[in-house]
């Protein structure tokens, strides 16, 4: 679990610097504002990563560049070796590019990391980006007129401008090739992991206080994440109404995710299904309780069409429910054999696969040891050591 502090404390003696004299301590810079704005995904990848460079031994000495408007400090606890800086420039100005640069430009910066994909026109050395996913340009029809104006053309500039760019995933590193012509030698795969409240222990009482507080019981159906178009909401509502007509399946649909764009055919689709007093939304669910949520459930479903990391399909295999998703973008690199994996518009599949993992009990133990062991893989430990690499390596990219 996080724990936000307002510690700045400052490098140790360079330990480093005495063993291998030839390699100096790095100024590293970290863009920390985005939690300001929206604690979305990337924001928790943000804090994620930081909190875990900040267990690593290491003497580069890490800025932590947060909006000037954050009354929270992102620093790791009780670690020598970070500070904080605030700055002016808002997330996704239509300028931030450039004002991101001149704010820079005093800090002396080796490395300067952007998490949300963008990067400053200069201010660094070395401009380093994170791209989650390319969602914008497979379905650029679903974007928003806002998310249009702000991506167009900006994953050009910057993955042309970043001086290396890490993937969340394999899939995402291809599609960087593939639709945008990067040089593969330019791009590193770096896989995510989980917010640790996904894999820690709950106990029975604490699940049923929540399952109770939403009045879904037990062993229901779930499905994670924001109800918008690619996510493939429509395919898991018809294989659920086929799992209640022709298999006499009764348990609930629990839907939770907040509404997104173009959400409200999915509200038309239960209507229309006379599926109201089955289908169950759920909005504003803390973590805590989406922990609760997987171990209650029977079967995760994940009919999503494009997932850049898929972190929903992770957090269930930590919380001992069994997988069913989509073979499509990342999830197979995610879920690999310990879940079942069917193509996303198969709606014959996804009803007969959900059918079974619901009655038969050896398939889904069979499935939830398998997730465990498939979600132990990934962990922050591992994705802070190879992004302090990339951060290091001077001739990568």
């Amino acid at each position: 679990m996080i724990h936000y502090t307002d510690r700045v404390v400052g490098p140790p003696i360079c330990f480093r610097s005495l063993i291998h004299p030839k390699i100096p301590i790095m100024n590293i810079g970290i863009d920390c504002r985005l939690p300001t704005y929206q604690m979305g995904g990337i924001s928790q990848y943000t804090i994620h990563l930081i909190q875990a460079l900040g267990e690593l031994a290491g003497e580069d000495h890490y800025k932590i560049f947060h909006s000037i408007k954050e009354g929270r400090t992102f620093l790791p606890n009780e670690t020598y070796g970070f500070s904080r800086s605030n700055l002016l420039t808002p997330c996704h100005h239509r300028l931030e590019r450039y004002a991101l640069a001149l704010e820079l430009a005093n800090h002396r910066l080796e490395v300067f990391h952007s998490p949300d994909f963008i990067p400053p026109s200069f201010g660094a050395a070395r401009r380093i980006i994170t791209v989650h996913d390319l969602t914008f340009l497979y379905f650029p029809e679903l974007l928003t007129p806002q998310s249009r104006r702000y991506y167009s053309g900006q994953i050009e500039w910057a993955v042309k401008s970043a001086d290396h760019i890490i993937a969340d995933s394999e899939a995402t590193r291809v599609d960087l090739i593939d639709l945008l012509g990067v040089y593969p030698q330019k791009v590193t795969t770096i896989h995510l992991a989980a917010n640790p409240i996904f894999a820690q222990i709950y106990n029975d009482h604490d699940i049923q206080q929540t399952t109770k507080s939403y009045d879904v019981g037990k062993g229901f159906i779930l499905a994670v994440g924001t109800l918008e178009p690619r996510k493939n909401i429509p395919v898991l509502l018809h294989a659920y109404k086929r799992l209640r007509n022709d298999f006499n399946i009764s348990v609930p649909l629990v839907l939770v995710g907040m509404k997104g764009w173009l959400y409200e055919s999915i509200f038309q689709l239960i209507s229309d299904l006379e599926l109201v007093e089955h289908v169950i939304h759920l909005g504003g669910v803390s973590d805590v309780q989406l922990a609760h949520l997987y171990r209650a459930a029977a079967v995760f479903a994940f009919p999503s069409r494009y997932e850049g990391f898929g972190l929903p399909a992770l957090e269930a295999m930590h919380g001992g429910c069994p997988v069913v998703a989509s073979n499509r973008g990342s999830l197979p690199e995610v879920v690999g054999e310990a879940g079942i994996l069917l193509e996303p518009d198969d709606v014959d599949s996804w009803t007969q696969t959900l059918y079974l993992v619901l009655t038969q009990n050896e398939l889904s133990d069979q499935l939830r040891k398998a997730g465990f062991d498939q979600a132990r893989i990934f962990t922050w430990e591992k994705t802070a050591a190879a992004t302090q690499d990339i951060y290091e390596n001077r001739e990568v990219g």
